[in-house]
This record gives C-alpha cells, sequence and structure tokens, in this order.
C-alpha cells in the first residue's frame, strides 16, 4: 500500500488535510479522532460522509454490534481506509488494463 496515495484519497474525499508523511498508524488515529469528533458533533455529517465514500452501512452496523466495548471512531475508521484501499486498488487496476475511451464515452 503506497500510504501517499491513501493520503491523498482521504484527504480528497474527506476534506482533510492529513500530513502525507504519516504512517498507517498515525493515519488510523487521526482519523479516528476525526470519527469521534463527527459522532459527538456533527453525526449527520458523518452520515452523509460515510454514504458518499460507500462505506457499507451493513459492515458498520455488524462491527458496532459485534464489538460494542471497542472505540466506535476506531472501527469506522478502519472501515474508511479499507474503502478507500479498496478504491486505489480498483483505478490501477482499471489503468493497468488498459481501458481508454473516446471522448464521446466519457462522462
Amino acid at each position: 500500500m503506497n500510504s501517499e496515495q491513501l493520503v491523498l484519497q482521504l484527504n480528497k474525499e474527506l476534506a482533510l488535510e492529513l500530513p502525507g508523511n504519516s504512517s498507517a498508524e498515525e493515519l488510523h488515529r487521526l482519523l479516528s479522532i476525526h470519527v469521534n469528533h463527527l459522532i459527538q458533533h456533527h453525526f449527520e455529517q458523518l452520515v452523509s460522509l460515510l454514504y458518499r465514500i460507500d462505506v457499507s452501512e451493513a459492515k458498520i452496523k455488524s462491527l458496532l454490534q459485534n464489538e460494542p466495548a471497542s472505540n466506535a471512531g476506531d472501527l469506522i475508521a478502519s472501515l474508511i481506509i479499507e474503502r478507500q484501499l479498496q478504491k486505489i486498488k480498483t483505478k490501477q487496476q482499471f489503468r493497468q488494463s488498459g481501458h481508454s475511451f473516446d471522448e464521446e464515452e466519457k462522462w
């Protein structure tokens, strides 16, 4: 995993300014803090954000129910990172497959 790509993706999708040289653990910690802040002060914004970045609602519910003693911000941060890594991988695979579209096929 390229943590730089992950930082760029997280900053873009979440409108954050995470430092580009952060380790995976540091990114998780910072994202967890942000998610906990949203849970406490801007819950509707968090729900909207999770929907927009396409984090599975079923996964969130299941994880929170199965680990009730865990920090919700940590769990949700893990799911956000997992989803962003999936997006990065998909983009890389798509680029490597050599798909090319003419201008009329692009959105």
